[in-house]
């Protein structure tokens, strides 16, 4: 599928470094050492990246690693393009931000790098299908997650559920309990659209045809026709949230559940550390959505969290690429996987959180899929148009809007 942004130009694929934006960028200072900028993509990390890098510079004197982690990322990334001032290095997840950077060619081409030696064959294979060069790894997988449910080990207790749920007609059970308890079963913080997608990848995913993106484009199917059931399964669960679903933010709705307000979120891995941050007393869990009454048909949603690319006009390409390396050293690895309560794509580092136990058969038995929206065109703006759903569950306006924004975006193309 083409992914490419209308933004870019012939003049913006051969960028060079200029000038930085941020005070965390290459270039401009005087102290004797070599500068790198560091690009996250996610601020929920940002501690963990400031320990390996204050350990990185105590081995390396004469490198400076200057963090930059903007909390509207994809934006920035995307500004800098256009002004020709791209980073030394860039961490995000594989989203259709990459893909379009990947598909731009400001990215090197890291296949020969013997970093990737280290990394386990099926992230790799994972990150090389999602850009038009499949022969090329344009970014290293570092972090995996898994997008499903949290849930209040506590709570569930108190309700006598003694088991997680394993299909549709169960879950649908306990959230009637926990409502009849006097419980908010589901805390949503739909006010951040992004959240809203933890929910349609979760149900799409088991539900929808695994090459519904392809036979979309292709004219061959619709929202209105494989997303029919998705759209109801999600109306389903907006009746057991709380009196505003959409007026929470996602930042808020973590501090609200660490502090027993739910029973079941609808979030991903990368939740977790900020509801221990909230109250590191809170006991969780987590399990795979299960979406359909077939156990076997509920794969666990799960994705690359965090790769890294190397920009082709960095200046520093030698400390970059040493900085990389250190990264995906597996003490590093181990302790990146550690605090953020990730997976790890970095081979024999592995995840031992109990409170990630519930995953743990999921990716054993290689029962996982891939996000369905990372299949979908950029600029289509799937997350705005279902939190409008969500507002004004107008099931048929939903799918038709969808239809509609695909077939705008791709006729761009």
């Amino acid at each position: 599928m083409k992914r490419n942004w209308k933004i870019l130009t012939a003049g913006a694929v051969a960028l060079s470094l200029s000038a930085s934006l941020f005070a965390g960028c290459s270039g401009g200072k005087d102290d004797g050492k070599t500068h790198i900028e560091f690009f996250s993509s996610k601020v929920e990390n940002a501690s963990t990246y400031k320990e390996i890098i204050k350990e990185f510079e105590k081995k390396n004197p004469k490198i400076a690693v200057d963090l930059s982690s903007p909390p509207d990322a994809g934006t920035v990334i995307k500004t800098r393009l256009t002004k020709n001032d791209m980073p030394d290095i860039v961490a995000m997840g594989d989203d259709t931000t990459f893909t379009d950077l990947a598909n731009s060619g400001v990215l090197q081409d890291l296949s020969g790098a013997d970093a990737v030696e280290n990394i386990q064959p099926t992230y790799i294979d994972m990150v090389k299908k999602d850009y038009k060069n499949h022969d090329a790894v344009f970014g290293i997988p570092y972090a995996t997650n898994g997008n499903g449910v949290i849930y209040n080990k506590e709570k569930l207790a108190a309700l006598g559920i003694k088991e997680t749920p394993k299909t549709w007609d169960e879950f649908v059970a306990d959230l009637d309990k926990a409502k009849e308890a006097g419980e908010i079963p589901i805390y949503f913080t739909l006010k951040d659209a992004w959240t809203g997608m933890v929910a349609l990848n979760s149900v799409a995913s088991s539900i929808s045809p695994d090459q519904f993106a392809e036979d979309k484009t292709a004219g061959k199917t619709s929202f209105q026709e494989s997303y029919d059931e998705v759209a109801d399964k999600l109306l389903t669960l907006s009746k057991y949230g709380h009196k505003d679903n959409v007026g929470v933010a996602y930042g808020d709705g973590n501090t609200a559940f660490a502090n027993g307000k739910g029973v079941f979120y609808l979030q991903g891995n990368w939740a977790i550390p900020e509801l221990l941050k909230a109250n590191p007393d809170v006991k969780v869990g987590v399990f795979p959505f299960p979406a359909t009454n077939d156990p076997s048909k509920n794969n666990l949603v799960s994705g690359i969290d965090v790769l890294f690319g190397l920009t082709k006009d960095t200046k520093h390409e030698k400390e970059a690429k040493k900085f990389i390396s250190f990264l995906l050293d597996k003490e590093q690895a181990q302790k990146y996987t550690d605090e953020q309560s990730a997976f790890s794509a970095v081979k024999d580092v592995y995840q031992n959180d109990p409170k990630l136990e519930g995953y743990k058969a999921s990716f054993e038995s290689g029962q996982i899929t891939s996000y369905p929206d990372h299949f979908y065109p950029t600029g289509m703006n799937a997350a705005n148009i279902l939190q409008e759903f969500f507002i004004k569950k107008d099931k048929d306006k939903f799918l038709k809007t969808m239809d509609k924004e695909w077939d705008k975006v791709i006729d761009r193309k």
